[in-house]
This record gives C-alpha cells, structure tokens and sequence, in this order.
C-alpha cells in the first residue's frame, strides 16, 4: 500500500418506514432506531436500525440486505438509493468514509434485537419527532429525507459542510 494513498472505509445504512399508526398521534411516516451501546462510536445515540461495514466482495446494497439480516432479522428488503455520502472526521483513515444510505418501507420479518450487548433499544419514532441525539451525519441524512430533498452525494465533516 503506498503511504500517501486515499483509503475511505464503506458502509451501508438502512431506515425502515412505515406509515404512523393514528394511535400514536403522529399519521406520519415513522423510521425504525436503534440505540446504540457498547460499540466504542456513538454509543447512547440513536442510529439506523441496520447498519455496518461493506466487507470484500460486496456491494453496499448486498451489505446492507446481509446487515438487516443480522442485526434486526429481517429479509427481502426492496432497497431504495438514498444518498452515498463521504464523511470525515481527523483524515486517519479508519476516519475517511463513504456511506450508503437506503430506506426500504418493504421487508419479511418483525425486527427485533439480535445483538442485545450493541443495541439497547429498537423504536419506532415519527420523522416529525425524532429522538435526540441521533448519530449527526445519519440525522443530516434524515434531514434530507423528511424534507424530500437530498443529493445522490453528500458530505459530512468537510470544511464549508452544513454539519448538524
């Protein structure tokens, strides 16, 4: 590997939508959270209730359909493109990334907690009242979301980005 060389680490993210229940006041689309714990990253932050590491060989979309499986054990997701997006932190590599979002509002399964010791909750919310905090660069995704507006790229971290 020459030294100098660009690495940025892959990832692919999923929101599950559904329509809100009347009952719960808010008749809107609601996303499906998890609140991260024990990963070392965002830890106490809500996050996508799937989420992880493109591994070689992969696309993002067959990472994230392999991730749903194994962190809310549900399949047959119908993936929609969201946006990719390249972030940065510190300019170590491990800190460089491109990450691709997808919402899905189809799947087989009733998600549920599969790894209990990295998730200590799976909710429902309304995009209308999302909980905080909410991992930043995943809330500028749903920003962009609720607001129906959001490039195919973005970026996260740079100078001149509207970070939340």
């Amino acid at each position: 590997m020459t030294p100098d060389r660009f690495v940025v680490v892959p990832a692919a993210y999923v929101f599950l939508l559904r329509d809100g229940a009347l009952s719960s006041g808010s008749g809107g689309p609601e996303v499906l959270l998890q609140l991260r714990q024990n990963t070392g990253f965002m830890d106490d932050h809500w996050a996508a209730a799937a989420a992880g590491h493109v591994e070689k060989g992969e696309t993002a979309y067959d990472a994230a359909r392999r991730e749903a499986r194994e962190e809310i054990d549900v399949g047959d997701l119908a993936l929609e493109f969201v946006t990719s997006m390249q972030r940065t932190r510190s300019g170590e590599p491990i800190d460089e990334r491109v990450d691709f979002f997808f919402t899905t509002r189809s799947w087989s399964g009733t998600p549920r907690i599969v790894e209990p010791l990295k998730c200590a909750a799976l909710e429902w919310f309304p995009l209308s009242a999302l909980p905080d905090p909410v991992v930043p660069h995943e809330l500028h995704v749903l920003h962009g979301i609720i607001g129906g507006e959001i490039a195919s790229y973005t970026t996260f971290g740079f100078p001149g980005d509207n970070d939340e």
